[in-house]
């Protein structure tokens, strides 16, 4: 018939089909958060280190007090926590970037950041908080984005958005390189400055054999939490 037109019906965009541009959108903005709260805390921690001055203890475990500035300076990069933290502030910026990233390498130091992470988080809040001395705002607020909420968001951040799967049997095995050489490195410096950033390393108050011990037990604490999130890894929905 003249004059008729046939209107095709318009394509339709589903919520299902959009839902993957917002988490895209969301992963993002969370990893940002992380990487912009661990990288302040992470300065101010270092700010402290340079403004704090006097007489250590004796024996003082994990005190920065009565070093030279570079030696103060080492010895923030030598606590556990620390480095999980510039782990957990690297990764967290490369998944902003790019939240379904993926590699070899990327995935033994996702994993090194997440495994790193949590045990700081709750062998701080289970074991070490109680006996912690802080004093003022500054080491306040460090103490509570570095134990609390970077640990935290780290691990939602991992639940909601991934990525996975990226955690199999050799990724694990690499990724506990990372902490028996960080066990090795305190044990060998500890053993020319007599500093140890905590005290179950602490070779001048408890000998080599425990300190082994401990070492070891702490090895196999980071296993089991490598285990966990390479089951986690196979059986949460995969993401992104």
């Amino acid at each position: 018939m003249r004059g008729f037109v046939h209107r095709y019906p318009q394509p339709m965009i589903s919520p299902a089909a959009a839902s993957p541009a917002r988490t895209d959108r969301w992963a993002r903005a969370w990893h940002a958060a992380i990487a912009v709260i661990a990288v302040a805390a992470l300065l101010m921690q270092v700010w402290i280190a340079v403004r704090v001055s006097g007489s250590p203890a004796s024996h003082a475990v994990g005190r920065l007090r009565g070093t030279a500035l570079g030696w103060r300076i080492g010895r923030v990069f030598s606590f556990f926590t620390i480095q999980s933290n510039c782990l957990s502030a690297a990764l967290s910026l490369s998944l902003a970037r790019k939240p379904a990233r993926d590699g070899a390498g990327w995935r033994v130091a996702r994993l090194d950041a997440l495994l790193g992470i949590t045990v700081t988080g709750v062998v701080y809040s289970t074991v070490i908080a109680k006996y912690d001395q802080l004093s003022g705002w500054q080491q306040h607020s460090v103490n509570a984005c570095v134990h609390y909420i970077v640990p935290v968001a780290m691990v939602l951040g991992w639940l909601l958005f991934g990525p996975r799967p990226r955690i199999d049997g050799p990724t694990i095995g690499r990724a506990l390189l990372w902490p028996a050489g960080y066990l090795t490195y305190i044990l060998i410096q500890g053993r020319f400055s007599q500093w140890y950033p905590y005290p179950f390393l602490d070779v001048a108050g408890h000998g080599y054999l425990r300190v082994l011990v401990n070492a070891v037990a702490v090895l196999a604490v980071l296993a089991a939490v490598s285990g966990l999130y390479f089951l986690g890894d196979r059986r949460l929905r995969r993401a992104p």
